[in-house]
């Protein structure tokens, strides 16, 4: 017990970075120390514990059954450390300082980092770090202090909304459709080319979204970036399936059976529940509610989810939504 006296919240700090990212290179590139300082910080805090925290494995760190029971502890030290410094910085109401908010390239691109213009006019002091993943980001771990996501995540210790839903289509160059003729119903796309992400590539199902119109459909032209695709697209590649936020500014991509085929996704706000008061992070917060909830596009609504199949029996009007 004496040893606990001399336990340092830096050594802890170091132990959680390590743990998170499973190694000392990712740990000292976070805490921008070089990776002898992480190593002699760990070594120092399992001495303090007389206990091993970690396996030492070719692939780096995997933490062992002790060091999962002391990172829910020093977890729950960090949440108090953050709590208590922006209590102290911020006063309690003053909206200054950065925010890294996490989301899918296409939508950070193509709608939100033109609009945060607005949020600076608001917050001049506020800074947004617009992070771009092609997997889900945890706000538990202290990746992002914002998540917005097409899916409501799942873990522990988060504040999770609804804050909005988009509809998705299918769209092609004139070039496109004047060389392979415009489909005029569902059943006439198997005869069409596609343009779709890269199947091993895909790390959210949530983007699976060609999925919800046709199975298995012919495929062009790849990419696991939602940009480069519009882009294919547009350059007459074949038929891509798109949110209607994308196309918005893209008066070259067609629309095509809208009225007919379509799907949606949810839009999800995400926040460590130590963070969700915390004024800067509710500002940022509170904006993109107020974006969304403001513009039609970012409403739609949701209902049953019909597949291709059902509509090369009709061959009716019907649109396909996730639940």
């Amino acid at each position: 017990m004496e040893n606990f006296k001399s336990l340092d919240w830096d050594d802890l700090k170091v132990f959680i970075h390590a743990a998170r990212g499973g190694s000392l290179g990712s740990a000292a590139k976070r805490l921008r120390v070089d990776q002898s300082t992480i190593s002699r910080r760990i070594a120092h805090l399992e001495s303090t514990l007389g206990v091993a925290l970690f396996e030492r494995l070719p692939s780096g760190l995997k933490v062992n059954e002790t060091g999962d029971r002391l990172l829910c502890h020093a977890e729950r030290i960090e949440s108090a450390v953050i709590a208590m410094r922006e209590d102290v910085q911020c006063g309690g109401s003053r909206m200054a300082g950065r925010v890294r908010l996490a989301t899918m390239e296409g939508i950070a691109s193509l709608y939100l980092a033109y609009r945060f213009v607005e949020l600076r006019k608001l917050h001049p002091d506020l800074t947004v770090e617009l992070l771009t993943s092609p997997q889900s980001v945890s706000v538990n771990r202290r990746e992002a202090d914002l998540f917005l996501s097409f899916f409501r995540p799942t873990g522990q210790g988060m504040v999770s909304e609804r804050i909005g839903c988009f509809q998705l289509g299918l769209y092609a160059s004139q070039e496109y459709l004047d060389a392979h003729g415009v489909p005029k119903s569902p059943s006439e796309l198997t005869k069409h080319s596609f343009v779709t992400y890269i199947d091993d590539q895909i790390q959210l199902d949530s983007v699976r979204w060609l999925d919800d119109i046709i199975k298995s459909p012919p495929v062009s032209f790849h990419s696991n970036s939602m940009c480069a695709q519009m882009n294919a697209a547009a350059g007459g590649v074949g038929l891509v399936l798109l949110p209607s936020f994308a196309t918005a500014r893209r008066p070259d991509l067609i629309p095509v059976l809208h009225d007919k085929l379509s799907t949606t996704r949810e839009l999800w706000i995400n926040v460590h529940n130590d963070l969700q008061f915390v004024p800067r992070i509710r500002a940022v917060s509170s904006f993109l509610k107020s974006t969304f909830k403001a513009d039609p596009l970012m409403q739609a609504s949701t209902r049953g989810r019909k597949m291709l199949d059902t509509l090369l029996e009709t061959d009716t009007p019907v649109t396909a939504h996730t639940v």
